[in-house]
């Protein structure tokens, strides 16, 4: 599925909206091992393999992601409040609910 198919975006969030990545994942220095997708304001977050610091964030758009891995189209019927992840790229996506938030993480 090409993201550029008109009537073809799986995903609940427009082509365009802001999501979270590393510059390692989008330079392709590591491939997407981890998704997440927020129950609060169902953002997306698309994660490699190495620990997340903040220097290395970025803001992108979710079509930029989805040009970078493809692959990331199996997993846009995840739920809000679900996560995936996988061992490396072309492995089968694992899924599994976010635990709740408690009240002093709030």
């Amino acid at each position: 599925m090409e993201p550029n198919e008109a009537g073809n975006w799986p995903f609940d969030q427009p082509r365009n909206s802001a999501t979270v990545t590393t510059r390692q994942v989008m330079q392709g220095l590591e491939p997407i091992l981890f998704v997440s997708h927020n129950s609060d304001d169902h953002g997306w977050q698309f994660i490699g393999s190495s620990a997340v610091a903040m220097t290395d964030i970025m803001l992108v758009g979710l079509v930029e992601v989805v040009k970078r891995d493809p692959t990331v189209f199996e997993v846009a019927d995840l739920a809000p409040g679900w996560q995936a992840y996988r061992a490396k790229a072309g492995d089968q996506w694992a899924r599994r609910e976010l635990p709740p938030e408690s009240e002093d993480e709030q």
